[in-house]
């Protein structure tokens, strides 16, 4: 008879959905561990649920304040907000690990008393010897060897000095649930053995806590990555203790999303650079561009749409329409949906979003000055339709916040041979038009009338020196707009200094 889902499993899909984000504070957050959260965030928020927001922090030697601290700067400049957790509580505080261990004492003196666990003396040594005398696999591990000690088995080997390990009485029997993303799963009677919950010494492990902090918080979707899917497994057989122990009365619903890939058929790393989530912010990414790409790995909206808001993912995400198959992190695409979201803001939120980037290159201060916030103002819309990345706003603006620009070797090497008669032809053209009139308009006709009616160039020769001279790019804002923002003294004096600087 094939076995079937516990019926004790939640049958939770409205209001009363729990979703928890709880990661360990080992390193810097990555876009993987991002995309979790997203995925967590969006099913609470559609559901009108809860999002709960814990910290695994039980490992000593690599947890850090810091990595905590830079988790919640990520979630923030994401704007991913948490309903219960750390720094906003709630009633099943405390939200980490490390400061819960007389819950998870009590949790076990429960199953202790219900007989779900049994104390566990064998060794490793003294595993494999057995294993390898009974002819059995080293790599299958444990074979329940300490189930049915006797009290006076037990009473030995505490006069040996040995302390118990606490084990789980797997059930005899296969275990079944379907998974929100690949349906049915199946793990069959026999394929894994008990397993240790608490060491020796009284040390909880993650194989414990993690589904103990689910029960006690009432986490009805555990929503994660699939390489942890094996565990799952013993998350259903710890579960179904834990009902019988009177800890919980519901085993949550699970759904594995598929692996982030990097460059061929293997994962993501965390040291790709393209993992690294405050890297791609200090690129420019924005948390709208940012978090619509990484929805889109896994998850759709549509089969012809790949831009769309955070409300629109809220409207339409279902953890049921996740691709079970492994999604591949495209650079590229990922920075061309920024630049779709850059060109959907509104034009005084861009000017204020490049701020940080033009001040880190020291070009304006933070805050900007008053003339200029206002040159900042009027220069943001030339470029706001240009950028990909915010981080593109210093070589795109740069040239308007120095005294001498500086000339890329590839602009120099790309001026023709005739660039100086160009400026000369440019100088004496401008120096016409009236300070007073000096506007985008103004200069492209005087510019137009010297070099394409006089001169005979054709417009993309004509005016690629004097963009050079200009910003100092072969790529830049608009010509005439950068000029007008310039005004004619300054504008004549770069035409002039490029001059002099190709011996023109």
């Amino acid at each position: 008879m094939p076995a079937t889902p516990d019926p004790r499993t939640t049958t939770a899909t409205g209001s009363d959905v729990r979703v928890r984000f709880c990661p360990s504070p080992t390193g810097l957050p990555h876009v993987g561990l991002v995309r979790t959260a997203l995925f967590n965030w969006a099913y609470a928020r559609h559901h009108g649920g809860t999002m709960v927001f814990r910290i695994e922090d039980t490992d000593a030697a690599r947890d850090s304040e810091e990595s905590y601290r830079q988790l919640l700067d990520a979630l923030q400049w994401l704007r991913i907000d948490w309903d219960e957790g750390v720094e906003v509580g709630g009633p099943h505080a405390p939200y980490r690990q490390s400061q819960r261990h007389e819950i998870y004492r009590g949790v076990l003196e429960k199953l202790i008393a219900s007989g779900a666990v049994y104390e566990s003396y064998s060794t490793a040594a003294e595993i494999d010897a057995r294993n390898e005398a009974a002819g059995r696999a080293k790599q299958l591990g444990y074979d329940n060897f300490d189930r049915d000690l006797t009290d006076e088995q037990k009473a030995a080997y505490r006069a040996e000095g040995r302390e118990p390990a606490w084990r789980l009485r797997v059930p005899d029997e296969d275990l079944t649930y379907v998974d929100l993303i690949r349906g049915e799963v199946t793990f069959p009677a026999g394929s894994f053995p008990d397993f240790v919950i608490v060491r020796a010494g009284g040390v909880p492990l993650y194989t414990f806590v993690n589904p103990v902090d689910d029960a006690l918080m009432g986490i009805t979707h555990v929503l994660r990555g699939e390489d942890l899917m094996p565990s799952t497994a013993r998350q259903l057989a710890l579960y179904r203790a834990l009902i019988d122990a009177g800890v919980t009365t519901f085993i949550p619903r699970f759904g594995h999303m598929p692996l982030v890939l990097g460059d061929g058929t293997k994962k993501l790393s965390k040291r790709d650079p393209r993992a690294d989530l405050f890297l791609q912010r200090e690129k420019g990414f924005i948390p709208e561009g940012l978090l619509n790409y990484l929805a889109l790995l896994g998850w759709s909206l549509s089969a012809d749409r790949d831009v769309f808001t955070l409300d629109e993912l809220i409207a339409a995400f279902d953890i049921a329409d996740v691709n079970p198959n492994p999604a591949r992190f495209d650079q590229k695409k990922a920075e061309s949906i920024n630049g779709d979201h850059i060109r959907m803001l509104e034009a005084d939120d861009f000017a204020t979003r490049i701020v940080p980037y033009l001040a880190g290159a020291g070009l304006i201060s933070d805050p900007p000055s008053e003339d200029q916030e206002a040159l900042l103002r009027r220069a943001a819309p030339l470029v706001q339709e240009r950028m990909p990345l915010l981080g593109d706003v210093t070589g795109m603006l740069g040239f308007l916040f120095v005294d001498e620009v500086a000339y890329d070797d590839d602009a120099l090497s790309a001026l023709p041979a005739t660039a100086g008669e160009v400026l000369v032809a440019c100088v004496g053209a401008l120096e016409l038009v009236p300070a007073g009139e000096w506007t985008a308009a103004a200069v492209q006709d005087a510019l137009s009338r010297a070099l394409v009616d006089e001169l005979g160039l054709k417009p993309r020769v004509a005016y690629g020196p004097p963009r050079v001279a200009i910003t100092g790019r072969r790529v830049s804002p608009p010509l005439f707009e950068s000029m007008e923002l310039l005004g004619k003294d300054e504008s004549l004096h770069r035409l002039g200094r490029l001059v002099a600087h190709i011996g023109g």
